[in-house]
């Protein structure tokens, strides 16, 4: 599946995208707000597991270019989570929307965009609710969760559990975004 915004191009990953990911990956400055920087092995893996997911579920992590020039820039999109977090609407899937870009392209609004494009992809399918997920600490990815009109849920904050106990990044932070759509064809209210 692909996607188009005023400046990206979302896309299924390509071969081509494996070593500029892993670049991004393994940017210190870039994963500052997770455990630790992703081998080349890690990252390819972790784009294995984009393909394979994007096969069985519809969606998932996809690559993002910039429109004119094609130059890859990370990647944006959403995937269903597997771990259960306080959700909602109980029975349904919990689906995560996430991005990773390299950081020269930090700052200029592309992982907004990108995202929005996703969100209304998430609402054309149907799907209720989209959650985002981060570090308490990384405030830059909770700008944009909230750029994208996300609220922030402090009754489903949780504790990253692969993470031991005391670690700053274990407290969790989630941001819901609701299909309004969706609520209103099936008669449900949605407390403020």
């Amino acid at each position: 599946m692909k996607l188009t915004t005023e400046r990206l191009v979302l896309r299924p990953w390509e071969d081509k995208d494996r070593t500029p990911m892993a670049r991004i990956y393994g940017d210190a400055h870039v994963r500052r707000f997770h455990p630790k920087v992703l081998t080349v092995e890690e990252a390819n893996a972790s784009i294995d597991l984009a393909i394979e997911r994007a096969r069985t579920d519809g969606f998932h992590f996809q690559a993002a270019e910039l429109k004119g020039s094609g130059e890859f820039i990370g990647m944006i999109g959403l995937a269903v989570r597997s771990e259960t977090v306080q959700a909602g609407l109980p029975g349904h899937r919990t689906v995560e929307i996430g991005w990773f870009l390299a950081k020269e392209h930090w700052g200029q609004g592309l992982a907004p965009e990108g995202a929005r494009a996703w969100l209304d992809y998430a609402w054309s399918i149907g799907l209720p609710e989209v959650a985002a997920f981060t570090a308490k600490v990384n405030a830059p990815s909770q700008r944009v969760m909230e750029k994208i009109g996300m609220i922030y849920d402090p009754g489903s904050d949780y504790e990253n559990p692969e993470l031991c106990e005391g670690h700053w990044l274990r407290p969790q932070v989630v941001y819901w975004k609701r299909n309004p759509t969706f609520f209103e064809r099936h008669s449900i209210t949605v407390a403020p």
